[in-house]
C-alpha cells in the first residue's frame, strides 16, 4: 500500500487552537511554543497535526467575515517553527463554520450538508488556506474536516469534498489533501470515501477501539460511569460484552462481521481501509487514536504496542491525541510513570 510520506509518526496539538479552554491572547501564546515543536522532534515524530476552529482564524460578523490576522499567526507560527526543527504539519480544519463534531458547539450540524451558504463558506475557508500555505507544500498537508458524524450524509459529504479538492488544486496543486469518512472518521467507513484519481490524496480514520477501553470513565460518553472499569488486552467476546452496556453506534466496528474469526484486533479491524486504499492506490493515515488517562498505564501501553504493530505492518501513518491535555495529553502528570515507554512505543 502506498504511504504518506513524511507522515507516519506525529502527535496531535489538540486543544491549542481548537476545543480550547478559553479564546484569548495568554492560551494562544502560552499553551504552545517552538520548545514542545522541539521536543516533538527529540522524540522522533515527523509530524504534527494542528486542528484549528474557524472562530480563531476568523472574524465573524453580519456584514461578512473577515480574516483575524492574530489567528492566523499562530498557525504562521507552527508551521515556521516545524520547518525550522525539521516536523510536517498537517492543518485540519477541526470546526468549520456550521459544523463541528460536537454538538455542544454547534446547535444543527446537519445543516452543513444542505446549507449551500455554508458549503460556500467551507470552499473560502479552503481557498484562502491555499492560497497562503500553498507555497508550504514541502512540509504541510490540508485536512479538510474533522470527523463527519451522520452516516446520512456519505453521499452530501463526498460530493462537498470532492468541489473542495478542486477549488484547493486550482491553487495548490502540490499540498497532500487528507480526507476522511463519516460517523466520526470509524474506519468501516474508508470505503465509502468515493474521491479517486487525485494526486496526493490520503484516506483518513481515527481509532479508539474498543471504546469502552479507550474511554473509560468520560463523561461525554452517552451511559458512562465514573466507575466503570476495563482491562486490556481482551478477547473479543469480552469486548462485545462491555461495549453492550452503551450505544453500538457509538461502540463502533467491534460488532462488525469484519472482527470474527482468526487474526490480530486491529488487522482485522483495518483490512476493509486497507483493501479500498490498496484498490485506489492512496495512503491511509489515521489522524487519530488514544487512551483516556484514567485507564491503567499498563494496560494503555498494551493497546498501544498492538495498535502501532498493525500501523507499521500495513505501512498506515498516525498521529497520537494527544500531546498535553484533552483527557489524553501524553505531556500530562498522569502519564509520567510511563512516559519515556510512551514515547519510545512511538
Amino acid at each position: 500500500m502506498k504511504r504518506f510520506e513524511g507522515f507516519q509518526r506525529g502527535v496531535n496539538l489538540g486543544g491549542w487552537l481548537s476545543q480550547c479552554v478559553s479564546y484569548d491572547k495568554a492560551h494562544f501564546d502560552g499553551f504552545i511554543t517552538e520548545k514542545d515543536i522541539k521536543d516533538i522532534k527529540s522524540f522522533g515524530l515527523d509530524h504534527v497535526r494542528v486542528p484549528v476552529d474557524y472562530d480563531v482564524f476568523m472574524n465573524e460578523s453580519s456584514d461578512g467575515d473577515t480574516v483575524n490576522e492574530e489567528g492566523m499567526a499562530h498557525i504562521d507560527d507552527c508551521i515556521g517553527w516545524c520547518r525550522s526543527n525539521g516536523l510536517n504539519m498537517i492543518l485540519d480544519l477541526h470546526k468549520a463554520n456550521g459544523y463541528m463534531f460536537d454538538t455542544n458547539e454547534v446547535a444543527d450540524p446537519d445543516r452543513f450538508f444542505t446549507d449551500k451558504e455554508l458549503q460556500e463558506d467551507f470552499y473560502k475557508t479552503w481557498e484562502m488556506f491555499a492560497k497562503r500555505y500553498g507555497k508550504d507544500s514541502d512540509i504541510l498537508a490540508f485536512e479538510l474536516l474533522n470527523e463527519v458524524v451522520n452516516p446520512d450524509y456519505e453521499s452530501e459529504w463526498n460530493d462537498i469534498a470532492a468541489t473542495t479538492i478542486e477549488k484547493i488544486r486550482k491553487i495548490a496543486p502540490n499540498n497532500y489533501i487528507i480526507v476522511g469518512g463519516v460517523n466520526y472518521n470509524n474506519v468501516l467507513c474508508v470505503s465509502g470515501i468515493t474521491i479517486t484519481g487525485i494526486d496526493k490524496l490520503v484516506y483518513n480514520f481515527h481509532c479508539y477501539e474498543p471504546l469502552c477501553f479507550t474511554h473509560q470513565k468520560a463523561y461525554w460518553v452517552e451511559g458512562m460511569t465514573d466507575d466503570f472499569d476495563m482491562s486490556y488486552p481482551a478477547s473479543l467476546d469480552e469486548i462485545r460484552r462491555k461495549s453492550e452496556e452503551f450505544s453500538q453506534n457509538h461502540m463502533g466496528a467491534v460488532f462488525d462481521k469484519c472482527m470474527e474469526g482468526d487474526g490480530a484486533f486491529f488487522d482485522k479491524m483495518f483490512a476493509d481501509a486497507i483493501d479500498h486504499a490498496k484498490k485506489n492506490d492512496v495512503p491511509l493515515y489515521c489522524g487519530e487514536y488514544g487512551v483516556i488517562d484514567r485507564a491503567p498505564l499498563p494496560d494503555m501501553l498494551a493497546w498501544l504496542k498492538e495498535i502501532h504493530a498493525s500501523f507499521e505492518k500495513f505501512g498506515i501513518g498516525r498521529a497520537l491525541w494527544n500531546y498535553k491535555n484533552k483527557d489524553f495529553g501524553m505531556m500530562d502528570d498522569h502519564y509520567a510513570p510511563i512516559r519515556d515507554e510512551l514515547i519510545k512505543a512511538l
